[in-house]
């Protein structure tokens, strides 16, 4: 809708009429930026934000308390003058002038936004010192802090139709610009610390380009291309031009920028005088951060420190996808409640190894060869196949191709075959000791015999998964016809014969489960239970078991009883 733009300056009539003494003795009678008016104000994206999803949000439920005052009771009837004179009273850098304009913006926020301003004043307790801090560094006014409640009305996750996204609403080209990380799985712009830093220096760039306050925050909404061609439509010297000198040649949303900045001030500092419900913290939110340098996903932090995900969410924004795309060439920062930092440090290896197998992500992928025969693969039911080599000796050690089941780690795959684990992460071009399910390995110098009682193992196992299909299968045809119960006898005095050669063929193998005795180990300084399990191939709850023990503290110096593993 083309707006009308209506500027009434009273000296333009009086210099028709009147002497040169008198245009002397009344330079100037009325000043744009309080008689400026306009009816056709445009309210930008913000009023159009989903406020109950911001009343009902993860923080406001977790953290704040509110009253029904903005809802119960109606604003108060205010005069022009009792507002201006409370924005004359405000403690600002930036000039906070008075017009109808302004008005318009005013009794939005606390007429029909009222919701949204209850939501905004309980968003503001986490938000609020973060701006402060990031403005503080750079001596910017602080009154600058309120550009997000115009911008994103506090919502980290707010993107424009434009693609401005955050809380500060920065462009993709411009946050790049002001050095922020944007992918697929970070994107800066979202973070509240360092949005509000790259903000800042944006900020701060333009005043140093303009010199007036009005005129950089205009700048910020528009780019500074719009502003300048908006100074030259106005003619006069650029160097005294302000936001209200060129308000009629700037775009629509840009005039009511300045505008709602102004009331967006008043508001938030001068709400209960219109009845609006003071947010109230229920419980401080202290947090600090912990670098990440390992690839790390919101379930395997909420699934060990028991911290809700909306909850990691809330305080890590920037993390697209939940997931922490940390390394040792670059640590990503990690914003938690300050209480639990402690937790996540000494759990860290527990979190990395919480479902490994399914956030691990594959380096390397080879495609299969379908003219070539694929090694045989030792899994749980497949037995231990030597690749074909020319051996001397019977000993001699041998390479096994082995697929990974379920609940098995790089660990206990090692020990199982006699070998370390760093021998496999060699062999197989591993950088960490993850696995998933389903991974081919290659295992070099591995003991003909274990390779042999595995096939046995393997072997018993498949026979006895026999004999049960069959038992099964003649209890089903068991109430046919007398012939199907000849059958069936005879079927049972072979599955009979079966088991007891499984059950020698297990004895034979037991050999082997014998060497896996109990052992002790003495604690080294810096070690926790996740590592010693780890390094023995049992699980935490086996070693506490075993040792009688009610948590997982242990000190160095102390002897632990190692089960068997099973």
């Amino acid at each position: 809708m083309k707006k009308t733009i209506f500027l009434t300056i009273a000296l333009l009539a009086a210099s028709a009429t009147s002497s040169p003494s008198a245009e002397a003795a009344n330079p100037n009678v009325m000043d744009i930026k309080t008689s400026i008016t306009d009816d056709a104000v445009v309210f930008p994206e913000t009023f159009e934000q989903d406020t109950q999803k911001l009343l009902e949000g993860w923080y406001m439920r977790n953290y704040t308390a509110t009253d029904n005052n903005y809802t119960a009771k109606k604003d108060v009837d205010t005069s022009d003058e009792a507002i201006k004179t409370r924005l004359a009273s405000m403690p600002t850098v930036i000039e906070m002038p008075f017009n109808s304009i302004v008005r318009q913006y005013i009794d939005r926020y606390t007429k029909s936004a009222r919701p949204q301003v209850a939501a905004i004043l309980g968003l503001g307790l986490y938000y609020m010192p973060i701006f402060e801090q990031a403005l503080e560094e750079r001596g910017l006014p602080q009154e600058l802090k309120y550009l997000p409640v115009i911008e994103s009305a506090l919502d980290p996750n707010a993107v424009s139709k434009h693609g401005a996204t955050g809380l500060w609403q920065l462009m993709l080209a411009t946050g790049k610009g002001l050095g922020l990380e944007c992918n697929s799985l970070v994107d800066e712009r979202r973070d509240p610390y360092t949005s509000s830093r790259a903000a800042a220096d944006l900020l701060k760039q333009l005043f140093e380009t303009y010199g007036d306050w009005s005129l950089a925050i205009a700048a910020y909404n528009s780019g500074p291309s719009v502003v300048n061609k908006a100074i030259r439509r106005a003619g006069g010297d650029p160097s005294k031009a302000d936001f209200w000198s060129v308000y009629p040649y700037l775009p629509e949303e840009t005039r009511g920028y300045v505008p709602m900045f102004i009331a967006a001030n008043y508001v938030m500092t001068f709400y209960p005088q219109h009845n609006i419900s003071p947010v109230l913290p229920t419980k401080p939110l202290v947090t600090d951060t912990v670098g990440v340098t390992d690839r790390m996903h919101f379930d395997q932090i909420e699934a060990v420190l028991a911290i809700p995900k909306d909850e990691l969410r809330i305080l890590n924004p920037q993390y697209r996808e939940d997931i922490i795309p940390g390394s040792p060439e670059h640590a990503y920062m990690l914003v938690l409640p300050s209480k639990q930092i402690h937790a996540y440090l000494m759990s860290h290896d527990q979190i990395l190894s919480y479902q490994a197998d399914k956030y691990a992500r594959r380096a390397s992928v080879e495609p299969g060869d379908p003219t070539e025969t694929a090694p045989a693969i030792v899994s749980a039911e497949t037995p231990a196949t030597v690749t074909q080599q020319p051996q001397e000796a019977p000993s001699a050690p041998t390479t096994v191709m082995h697929k990974v089941a379920a609940g098995e780690t790089l660990t206990s795959i090692a020990a199982n075959y006699g070998v370390q684990a760093a021998d496999i992460r060699s062999a197989n071009n591993l950088r960490r000791n993850a696995v998933r399910v389903g991974q081919v390995l290659t295992i070099n110098g591995v003991d003909p015999a274990l390779v042999a009682a595995s096939r046995k193992d393997a072997a018993a196992a498949a026979l006895v998964a026999d004999t049960n299909s069959e038992d099964i299968s003649a209890s089903q045809t068991q109430a046919q016809t007398r012939q199907t119960k000849k059958d069936t006898a005879e079927s049972a005095s072979k599955n009979t014969k079966k088991k007891e050669t499984a059950q020698t063929g297990q004895k034979k193998t037991g050999s082997a489960g014998k060497k896996q005795k109990a052992t002790v180990h003495t604690i080294k300084s810096g070690e926790n239970l996740g590592r010693i399990a780890k390094k023995y191939g049992v699980t935490v709850d086996a070693i506490k078991k075993a040792n009688g023990m009610k948590s997982d503290a242990i000190r160095a110096g102390a002897q632990l009883k190692i089960p068997a593993k099973k």
